[in-house]
Formats: C-alpha cells, structure tokens, sequence
C-alpha cells in the first residue's frame, strides 16, 4: 500500500469559538478513529502556529537560522495525518473525510514509492 501525507491548511487568525472548535475537533477525533480501524492510519498531528517556526538554510557550508515560516501566507499547515491507502482515489476520499471533519482544505500527496 502507498502512503499519503493529509495536509490540513488552516487560515491565519483565531481560531473558530470554542462550540464551533469543540465540534471540529471531535470530528478530526472521529476520523482518526475510523483510519485506525480500517488499517489506514500511520501517523497525525498538529503543528504549533508558524510564529514557532525556525528556518534552517545551509550556504556555502554555513548555517543560517532564521525566525518565523520559510515564507508569508494567508494559511499555513496546521497539522496533517499520513496514512496507507490503495490507490490515490481511496487517499482522495480519505482527504475528502478530512476536510468534511476540519471544514478547511486537505493537501493530498503520495509519498515517493521505495525501490
């Protein structure tokens, strides 16, 4: 089976009020669940805002570190899910799973297949 990475996009700003987020959340709980039993499910999690994020950048041999997201957007990766599907339509319907818990759009992109 192929994997594929589930990229949730989130837009920057606050989040939705807590009925609202308390709901979202317990659909992502949901859906975690059912990739688990149907033997999808490898891996999830969130990400902490891009504010966290630091940039490494090597020149010339030289490190560089850099504060904040490699660069400036509207929406950011906010957390993902890999999981193990058969086929691309079978990961795309997975996606579409997502995005219905989340209500945000979902990347869906195989992972390089192993030689």
């Amino acid at each position: 089976m192929q994997q594929y990475l589930l990229s949730i996009y989130q837009p920057v700003g606050d989040p939705p009020p807590s009925e609202v987020l308390g709901r979202i959340m317990a659909d992502v709980h949901a859906f975690i669940q059912e990739t688990k039993s149907a033997g999808a499910w490898v891996f999830n999690g969130g990400l902490a805002p891009p504010s966290s994020a630091t940039v490494v950048r090597v020149k010339a041999g030289e490190t560089l570190l850099t504060d904040g997201p490699f660069a400036e957007a509207k929406e950011f990766i906010g957390g993902f899910c890999v999981i193990r599907a058969q086929d691309l339509d079978a990961a795309l319907a997975w996606g579409a799973k997502l995005g219905r818990a989340t209500t945000l759009p979902i990347e869906v992109r195989p992972f390089h297949a192993h030689a």
